[in-house]
């Protein structure tokens, strides 16, 4: 029986998406990203990129990939990343991390850091809308005002530009902060004049946020003491996790720590990490 090249999305659907034109937008997001977006995932591209076509008044995906293509297409391709993009995330989501990060983890790094004068570093590497990295940065500031002396950077970055921008500004609405153990929200996280909440400059002052393509080239030289990549390896192939796992490993410090999602796991055949937690690695080579 012949099949239809026209994906299975609904008759009545606005667009016309055949299945040449998804699996080409499917290629394009992976060579740029290592996403793979498979058969499920469809009807999701669909959605998400139709706004973009009724933005350039397009009839059809067709239409849409020959924009992707051709001459400067830079700026609208980097709007089909932003929106093909999930950014699901949370204050405090995982909280085992953020209370290993101010129990375990930094204390023990402050201490050395103290000792040798060396800056602690630690990276969000998807940070999304920016409340994994100021999470992060309310347990560091927890922690930092028994070692004053020690000098704190965290890297915040992610692959969608307009994340990056929100996530600077970091302005939240009540029911996004509900995460936020009162201790950290009387501290850290003050009042707006429309109801909201922005963090404070305390706060803001430890978090630089940059975009980055996690398969792109990396800018910064390392190392890095921590590193969170936390429900993003869901999004790769097993070459892609390989890749990001050996790469994690290169600027990681010694003893250096690699925090997780909680569906993740660092292969066994990974030598370069050792299990420290749930979901937590250490790097040994």
């Amino acid at each position: 029986m012949a099949v239809s090249s026209v994906a299975m999305i609904d008759p009545g659907t606005e667009f016309e998406m055949s299945e040449r034109d998804f699996q080409s937008i499917a290629r394009l997001v992976k060579q740029e990203t290592g996403i793979v977006l498979g058969p499920q995932k469809r009807n999701l591209v669909y959605g998400r990129l139709s706004k973009r076509l009724r933005l350039h008044r397009l009839n059809d995906f067709g239409s849409y990939l020959e924009l992707l293509q051709g001459p400067n297409s830079a700026v609208e391709f980097r709007e089909m990343l932003n929106a093909i993009t999930t950014n699901l995330t949370a204050f405090f989501r995982e909280a085992h991390h953020f209370e290993m990060l101010e129990r375990e983890i930094l204390p023990a790094l402050m201490r050395r850091h103290s000792q040798t004068g060396e800056r602690l570093r630690l990276w969000s590497s998807a940070c999304s809308s920016g409340e994994e990295a100021y999470s992060t940065a309310m347990a560091v500031a927890s922690v930092l005002q028994h070692f004053p002396r020690c000098d704190v950077k965290i890297l915040a970055t992610d692959i969608d530009t307009q994340m990056v921008r929100t996530a600077a500004a970091g302005i939240y609405d009540e029911k996004r902060i509900e995460a936020v153990p009162p201790r950290f929200r009387s501290r850290f996280l003050k009042t707006t004049n429309d109801g909201q909440y922005c963090v404070t400059d305390e706060l803001k002052s430890l978090v630089t946020f940059r975009e980055l393509n996690l398969f792109d080239r990396w800018p910064m030289k390392g190392p890095f003491d921590v590193i969170l990549c936390r429900n993003v390896m869901i999004y790769f192939d097993k070459v892609g996790q390989d890749q990001l796992f050996d790469r994690f490993a290169d600027y990681l410090s010694t003893d250096g720590w690699l925090l997780i999602g909680h569906s993740e796991t660092v292969p066994a055949a990974n030598t370069r990490f050792i299990r420290s937690g749930k979901t937590a690695y250490r790097k040994v080579s």
